[in-house]
């Protein structure tokens, strides 16, 4: 591998915190069950706009970016074992653009294109057991312990001979374990998690900086999530959000750089309101709290969802 130009390092800086637009999301009552064979279907629009954070590392100055994503979610619940199970199927587009001052030179980039696609299945392991509709009306929730996995593909645009991608060109994995507690008309959610992720094979490579092929990998990222939401009334509710994660230091054909180590924060809170007996509108804010290495963004997103039980109606 050649050695890599400062202006490289600092777009390398900018594609971490562009994958953290999908990692890091506030996911408020992710482990709340539906009765069994509930479908939702959601478009979510997001806006993200902020700073992109280096503490002092990178010789890179008036960093900005603006992303917008679009995501098409399809959920389904069925029964496992008597337990509740959801599976969540998520596919993103984006668009982007990026702005810098890099030693005295002014650099932008702009991207359009798929993110990476993302599956979910999560499974209830205390107080959800598999139940028709009329069994949920009866039921009253206390407390929820659940599990899932959350599987990114390397199904993004992608081109190895650029730095900026909004694909990532490989697999990322989180396990997941979340718990929910009711009080009538309070709800508390916790979720524990770790990300693992590949190694992509082909990072910035074959092109006039770096005529070879590199390899990146990252280490794991360690991530915790809690929310406190109030319910208005049925399918009406609000909530605060916040996140912390911490690791994911990268490395170049195998050599690790300490100064991309993530120790990051964010809080927003989310509105669900129900239009009708079948849809309803989700509206969300979130900022960053603390961000010792990334993108510190600003996101504010309108989502639509249209949900039903067995066939659409």
């Amino acid at each position: 591998m050649g050695v890599f130009p400062k202006r490289t390092l600092s777009a390398v800086a900018i594609l971490c915190s562009l994958h953290q637009l999908q990692a890091q999301d506030l996911a408020p009552r992710a482990y709340i069950i539906a009765p069994v064979h509930s479908n939702a279907l959601t478009l979510t629009y997001s806006f993200n706009s902020g700073n992109l954070t280096f503490d002092g590392q990178l010789p890179i100055s008036n960093a900005t970016a603006k992303v917008s994503v679009s995501v098409l979610n399809y959920a389904h619940s069925v029964s496992l074992f008597g337990r509740t199970a959801n599976f969540l199927a998520s596919v993103p587009y984006g668009v982007g653009n990026f702005h810098g001052t890099v030693m005295a030179a002014e650099t932008n980039v702009y991207r359009s294109g798929l993110l990476a696609s993302a599956f979910r299945f999560s499974v209830n392991l205390k107080g959800g057991p598999a139940m028709d509709v009329q069994d949920f009306i009866k039921w009253q929730q206390k407390t929820l312990i659940g599990a899932s996995l959350r599987v990114v593909t390397p199904t993004g645009q992608y081109d190895g001979t650029k730095l900026i991608n909004f694909g990532a060109n490989r697999w990322a994995f989180k396990p997941e374990v979340g718990v929910s507690q009711r009080w009538r008309h309070w709800l508390l959610d916790a979720y524990g998690a770790v990300w693992f992720f590949t190694v992509n094979d082909d990072f910035f490579s074959r092109n006039q900086y770096n005529p070879g092929v590199t390899s990146q990998s990252e280490a794991p990222v360690g991530a915790f999530e809690g929310h406190l939401s109030y319910d208005v009334k049925p399918r009406f509710w609000a909530s605060l959000d916040g996140n912390f994660w911490f690791g994911g230091r990268t490395s170049l054909n195998g050599q690790e750089n300490i100064k991309t180590l993530q120790r990051n924060s964010r809080v927003g809170s989310t509105v669900s309101v129900p239009v009708s007996k079948h849809q309803s509108l989700k509206f969300s804010y979130s900022n960053g709290a603390y961000i010792r290495y990334g993108g510190d963004y600003q996101a504010i997103s309108l989502g639509w969802q249209y949900s039903w039980v067995g066939r659409p109606k």
